[in-house]
């Protein structure tokens, strides 16, 4: 299979790059040149948000595996002078992740591309980067896709929309549509920092954390974004998943996070089992076999 990535330099790129290496061909694209590791594979420089750009990416493709987006919400009350600082206009979550995707979409149908699957968010549930000062409401513990979402910033709210915005194509073009929604994406040093084991590891809890202590494996990420794209005639024609460790990164137990800083959440919990993520894969799972195999709790 011919397959465009965008985002290719972003951080997750070189892992879905070397997952898919083997068995396909892969053209790149970035707005700055991936890793030197990649050298030989073609390259298109180009931003999302010219869609002459995005028209040159796609042409000859079969499938596109859509990891570029503004990460974070640029325009948020506490973080837009930082964005500011670093030459990130406000509007650019908006504009990369919501234009920038239809851009995408639309020179996707016009090259006839058979499967697109996107790198979404677990941030579409609206956890995180709340603004009212409110926290969600939750229904039932461990969340899953049925879980109505309450995004209020920019970021939560476009990768949210980017779900609905790949339906209508799939309802209008029957193209194939996947997305998923990854947690606090980790590679392999990210881990090591995390393990109890370094001196900057995990520490006891004192809080609740609106993030849910969700994370996952950058290596867990790209195979279940190959298994999405290679298994797609097998699924249902657009879908969504969730796409996080089984374990949270916390050192005590989930029932006993729960116990301790959110009681009022006890009558909701199904099943919370050792350090049981708050967070389910097992749509993921179910439909792809796809298995979390990375740990930061192993020396």
């Amino acid at each position: 299979m011919k397959v465009l990535i965008t985002g290719a330099s972003g951080r997750l790129g070189a892992y879905v790059i070397r997952e898919l290496a083997e068995n396909h061909t892969l053209v790149l694209m970035s707005r700055r040149h991936p890793p030197d590791e990649f050298a030989e594979l073609p390259f298109i420089q180009g931003d999302l948000n010219n869609f002459e750009d995005c028209q040159r990416a796609v042409e000859g493709v079969d499938a596109i595996q859509h990891l570029g987006a503004q990460p974070g919400p640029a325009d948020h009350p506490d973080l837009r002078a930082g964005a500011e600082e670093n030459g990130i206009p406000f509007d650019a979550t908006f504009k990369t992740n919501m234009l920038g995707t239809y851009y995408l979409m639309q020179a996707a149908i016009e090259a006839d591309v058979h499967t697109v699957v996107m790198s979404g968010s677990n941030c579409a549930l609206g956890h995180g980067f709340r603004i009212s000062g409110t926290e969600i409401p939750i229904d039932y513990l461990p969340i899953d896709e049925v879980h109505p979402c309450y995004p209020e910033d920019s970021y939560s709210f476009s990768k949210r929309c980017g779900e609905d915005l790949l339906a209508s194509y799939t309802r209008a073009y029957d193209i194939r549509t996947y997305v998923t929604r990854p947690a606090g994406i980790c590679p392999e040093e990210r881990r090591q920092q995390m393990s109890a084991l370094s001196p900057s590891g995990a520490k006891p809890t004192t809080a609740w954390s609106p993030w849910l202590w969700c994370w996952v494996g950058s290596e867990d990420v790209a195979r279940a974004h190959r298994l999405l794209m290679e298994k797609a005639d097998a699924l249902p024609p657009h879908d969504v998943y969730f796409l996080n460790a089984d374990d949270t990164s916390a050192l005590e137990t989930s029932q006993e996070l729960v116990e301790r800083f959110k009681p009022e959440l006890l009558p909701k919990v199904r099943t919370l089992q050792g350090h049981q993520s708050f967070i389910s894969c097992e749509k993921l799972k179910t439909a792809v076999g796809w298995q979390h195999e990375t740990s930061w709790r192993k020396p």
